[in-house]
């Protein structure tokens, strides 16, 4: 199954007020395993950047001045996330600034049922506790100690991490493989040897000789512990 992690740094919290996303990051996940392909990208956004949000993840508008606007990259981007389930951390904010973005090129959104929330995993899994992803790095032993500021690329890398842990770690995906050679109607509904033929399975009712002898077994027996 191929899934796509990703993080977005943006301006501020709510795009509906004028904040915009500066950076996506993206992780290429097959079978909860990482493929090495990445989708990453600042953007420009035509706006000041508050001192708030750059203490977050260092990036200045003057940094982001020659990066490219969203829409210049959009279609490479939709490219790569394709049709597979997206995964994030707090996910409503990141498909919020996503979806917003998509909206000002054109595009459609991206439906809520692509959305795995990993926060809401966390939640699940580990009720009480601290569920930010540094909480949930030290908890799963995943090294962050190169994360000095938020990073979009490096966020989705270390939830990669996170994710696969939360859903059961590497052995999640182990299971016994399927014999190529045998028919679908075989795989599913009987175990066909590697050599020899298929022997269909022989009748189980018991014929009429042997239910009588059943029967007379049965009656010669003295006070049995059904008939009293």
């Amino acid at each position: 199954m191929r899934e796509i992690i990703f993080d977005t740094e943006t301006t501020g919290l709510d795009p509906n007020t004028g904040d915009r996303m500066v950076e996506i990051g993206c992780i290429e996940m097959v079978n909860r395993v990482a493929t090495g392909r990445t989708f990453h990208e600042y953007f420009n956004p035509d706006r000041d950047m508050p001192m708030e949000a750059e203490k977050v993840h260092g990036l200045s508008a003057s940094f982001l001045s020659d990066k490219p606007r969203f829409a210049e990259k959009v279609e490479a981007l939709l490219e790569f996330l394709g049709d597979s389930p997206l995964v994030a951390h707090n996910a409503q904010f990141d498909f919020g600034f996503l979806n917003f973005e998509l909206g000002q090129c054109g595009h459609l959104a991206i439906g809520n049922d692509r959305m795995v929330d990993t926060l809401v995993l966390a939640r699940r899994r580990h009720p009480g506790a601290k569920h930010s992803l540094d909480a949930l790095c030290s908890r799963y032993g995943v090294d962050r100690s190169h994360r000095t500021l938020h990073g979009a690329l490096l966020d989705a890398e270390l939830l990669a991490q996170v994710y696969v842990e939360l859903t059961g770690g590497r052995q999640i995906g182990l299971q016994l493989a399927v014999d190529n050679t045998a028919s679908e109607t075989a795989v599913q509904t009987r175990f066909v040897p590697k050599t020899g033929e298929y022997r269909a399975p022989r009748h189980h009712a018991a014929s009429a000789e042997e239910l009588a002898r059943h029967k007379a077994f049965l009656e010669s027996l003295e006070s049995p512990l059904w008939t009293s």
